[in-house]
Parts: C-alpha cells; sequence; structure tokens
C-alpha cells in the first residue's frame, strides 16, 4: 500500500477532504496513491494539508533525492 494512503487512511481523512483540504482534484489524489509521480508543489499542499511539516516528506513520499 501506498505511504500516502496509508497515512490518509490512518488518520482517517478521505481522498475527497484531503483534496479539498489540498487544493487539488481528487483524481490527482488516486493519481499519487496509484504511485504516480507528482510535482514538489502538489506533495506541498498534500503535507501541509494533513498538517504535517515539510521535514516530514519521507512519511508520504519515501526519501527523497
Amino acid at each position: 500500500m501506498n505511504s500516502l494512503k496509508s497515512f490518509r487512511e490512518q488518520v482517517l481523512v478521505s481522498r475527497t477532504e484531503l483534496a479539498r483540504k489540498a487544493g487539488l482534484s481528487r483524481q490527482t489524489i488516486v493519481r499519487i496513491e496509484e504511485g504516480k509521480v507528482c510535482r514538489p508543489e502538489t506533495k506541498r499542499k498534500i503535507i501541509l494539508a494533513l498538517d504535517l511539516k515539510l521535514s516530514e516528506t519521507h512519511k508520504l513520499f519515501g526519501k527523497q533525492d
């Protein structure tokens, strides 16, 4: 299971709610959870929407190069 999906489900947030909080489409969340690549700005929006710090990126997206 994708880290974003696992974390989202752990904090009881739906895809629709995360998309709304992040200012993204639900389909964008679905694509990211399916493992598609996304832009750094999109990652930032998701991290902040889940009330995480930018330094906690690895919790959702793994180790960054």
